[in-house]
C-alpha cells in the first residue's frame, strides 16, 4: 500500500480592496504624456525628475526610451522633448529651458497648477502666503519657486504654527495672510493645522475650493471605511509618494497597527501576516493596478481568498494632455 499524505488546505483570507484606489487623473495624464511624446518623437524623452513617484512606473518608462533627470544642466543641447512633472517646478525651471530653447512640455498635475495661481493670486492682492506642507517635497519646492524668496512662508505641523513670525522676527498676527496647501497631504493632519492658522489668524484668507485633492481625499476615505475591521493592511506605493506615506499613517491611526506600504509583493514583511483572516488592500495615486494585482495573487498562493470590494466614491475626473501632445486635425503636432 502507498502512503499518501493529504493535501495541505490553504487557510481563508478576506481581501478588502479599498476603491477608489490606485492612478488619478493627474498621474493617467503624467505617464501618458510620456508615453505619447515616445511615440510621436521616438526616444529619447527627457523627463525632469521622477514623472511620478513610482519606481516600477518610471523604470517601465525607462524602457521606452524615457530618461530621467533631477536638473535641466544634466539634459545635453536637444530638440527632443523636456517633460516636467507631474509634482510641477518652481518658475526658475521653465525660464531655463526657454533661455536654452528646449522643447519643453508641463505634465504638472492640473490641481497643483490651481495652487500654484491661488499663491500668485494671494501675492498680488498684497498676501504673505503660508504653504503647509512637507519640506523637500518636490511639488512644494515647485510652490514655494512660484514667487520671491520669502514670499511664502512653509509651515509642516501645528508647533510651525504657533512659532510663524516674520522675517524680522515680528509675530505675524496683524499681517494680511493666506494660506495654501500641498495637495498630498493627510485630510486630519491638515485640517488640524488649519484650524489653528484660523484660531491664531482670525481673517486669514483661505483657498476658494479645498486644496487637497480629490484623489488624496477620497483614497483616504476609504481606507478608514475598512482599516479598523482588518487584522492588516497594505499600502501600494513607493516609499518617496507622499500620498502613499499618508495613506500608512491614516490606517494605522483608524486602528490598524499592522499596515505596511509596499512597491510590489516581493516586499511583503510575512512574519506579520501570521494568523491573520482579514488584509486590507489599497494604492497610493501613483501605483499601477497591476501591482495591486500581483499581491493578490501573492496571498492568493498562501490562502484561499475572498475579495470583497469597498468602495466609497465612484472618480470620473479627466485630464487632458499638455497641449504639445493633443491630436490635431492633421497629422502630429509640430516640433515647438
Amino acid at each position: 500500500m502507498t502512503f499518501q499524505a493529504p493535501a495541505m488546505t490553504k487557510p481563508p483570507l478576506l481581501v478588502m480592496l479599498c476603491a477608489p484606489r490606485g492612478f488619478c487623473a493627474g498621474v493617467i495624464r503624467a505617464i501618458d504624456a510620456v508615453e505619447q511624446a515616445l511615440s510621436i518623437y521616438g526616444p529619447p524623452v527627457y523627463v525632469r525628475h521622477e514623472i511620478v513617484h513610482n519606481k516600477y512606473v518610471v523604470e517601465s518608462l525607462k524602457k521606452k526610451g524615457a530618461i530621467f533627470v533631477e536638473e535641466l544642466d544634466e539634459i545635453p543641447d536637444t530638440e527632443a522633448p523636456v517633460i516636467f512633472s507631474a509634482h510641477g517646478v518652481p518658475k526658475s525651471v521653465p525660464a531655463e529651458a526657454s533661455q536654452r530653447k528646449m522643447f519643453a512640455i508641463d505634465a504638472t498635475c492640473p490641481l497643483v497648477t490651481k495652487v500654484h495661481r491661488e499663491a500668485e493670486l494671494h501675492h498680488r492682492r498684497g498676501h504673505r502666503v503660508i504653504l503647509v506642507g512637507h519640506a523637500g517635497h518636490p511639488e512644494v519646492v515647485g510652490t514655494l519657486g512660484q514667487l520671491p524668496q520669502g514670499a511664502v512662508i512653509l509651515v509642516e505641523n501645528i508647533e510651525d504654527v504657533h512659532r510663524l513670525a516674520d522675517a524680522r522676527g515680528t509675530e505675524l498676527s496683524q499681517s494680511s495672510l493666506a494660506f495654501v496647501t500641498q495637495t498630498t497631504l493627510s485630510v486630519d493632519d491638515t485640517q488640524g493645522i488649519v484650524d489653528t492658522l484660523k484660531l491664531r489668524f482670525p481673517t486669514i484668507v483661505s483657498p476658494h475650493k479645498e486644496d487637497i485633492c480629490y484623489a488624496t481625499t477620497n483614497r483616504q476615505e476609504a481606507v478608514k471605511q475598512i482599516a479598523h475591521k482588518v487584522d492588516a493592511l497594505l499600502v501600494v506605493g513607493s516609499a518617496n509618494s507622499s500620498n502613499s506615506q499618508r495613506l500608512k499613517e491614516v490606517s494605522e491611526r483608524e486602528g490598524c497597527k499592522n499596515s505596511q506600504l509596499v512597491l510590489r509583493a516581493s516586499d511583503i514583511d510575512w512574519t506579520h501576516m501570521d494568523g491573520i483572516r482579514t488584509i486590507g488592500i489599497t494604492a497610493g495615486a501613483s501605483a499601477p493596478e497591476v501591482l495591486v494585482e500581483e499581491i493578490i495573487d501573492a496571498f492568493a498562493e498562501k490562502y484561499t481568498i475572498e475579495v470583497e470590494t469597498v468602495a466609497t466614491v465612484q472618480e470620473n475626473m479627466f485630464f487632458p494632455l499638455p497641449r504639445e501632445l493633443r491630436p490635431v486635425t492633421q497629422g502630429a503636432p509640430a516640433l515647438a
